[in-house]
């Protein structure tokens, strides 16, 4: 008990263990944005995904938390307490989130690039579905930031505050399109479209990911004929050899028979 948890169970799924390592980064250069720029829409996008992460964080550490084997050892040894105070969405607990960022990278580095990648390999459909979803959250704040860009000061433009801009990329991204919010300029339209390409993919993906977990036939269980014990398995062999011993006896007397006929 007093012993390190095993890596394999501290270890989360490898695609997952990425994906909360890059939103760890993610998070830290929040912060360093929100002190190095003084802007005001640049706060905005900043809080509405600061309460983003933060929820992720709070899942993620209730996870770690009820599937580790020693919730103690996770709290108290493992730093869950940090993960604790770096989910609620507090600026001076956010540096917490550096810990997350370090075990991450610890337990990738011990599992080895071989053994990700083939982790990755295996489970193709989830890692595509963290990818997507990756790329969703990704999108949300930098093209909130790049659509303010372009259409702030543009003549005619509605897209002028970072909430106008937060608002426009959640409903392109999502495919809804309410169309309140919309870019006048030519790079704003084209910065658009791929949003809503992006969004196509992240909702299709989920549909067909949901689609497979849900409907995919389960395994059928094992058949005791083809996992009888040892035991079973000899016993079966010695009736084959003896089965092949009276055939062979049988074929003999045949032949005795025949020669015995031909003389």
């Amino acid at each position: 008990m007093n012993g390190p948890e095993p890596r394999g169970k501290e270890l989360k799924n490898t695609g997952y263990e990425i994906f909360v390592g890059i939103l760890s980064v993610l998070s830290i250069v929040n912060i360093v944005l929100l002190y190095a720029i003084e802007d005001p829409d640049l706060d905005t996008v900043l809080l509405v995904m600061n309460v983003l992460l933060s929820v992720i964080f709070l899942a993620d550490f209730t996870y770690r938390l009820l599937t580790s084997e020693s919730k103690t050892r996770y709290f108290f040894r493992q730093f869950g307490w940090a993960d604790l105070l770096a989910s609620l969405p507090f600026q001076q607990a956010k540096i917490l989130r550096v810990f997350r960022l370090v075990r991450v990278f610890r337990l990738l580095r011990a599992h080895g690039a071989k053994n990700i990648a083939r982790s990755l390999i295996r489970d193709r459909a989830g890692s595509a579905l963290l990818t997507l979803l990756l790329m969703g959250i990704l999108v949300l704040e930098f093209g909130s930031l790049e659509i303010l860009n372009i259409e702030q000061d543009a003549p005619g433009a509605n897209i002028v505050t970072g909430s106008d801009a937060i608002w426009y990329v959640i409903v392109t991204i999502s495919t809804v399109g309410y169309g309140d919010q919309y870019p006048v300029t030519n790079g704003g339209r084209l910065f658009g479209s791929m949003i809503i390409i992006i969004g196509v993919g992240i909702f299709g993906t989920f549909t067909g990911y949901l689609a497979n977990l849900f409907l995919a036939p389960k395994a059928a269980p094992p058949d005791p004929d083809t996992t009888a014990p040892a035991d079973d398995e000899r016993s079966r062999a010695s009736r084959l050899h003896a089965l092949v011993a009276r055939q062979r006896t049988t074929l003999d007397e045949i032949e005795a028979l025949l020669r015995s006929d031909e003389t």
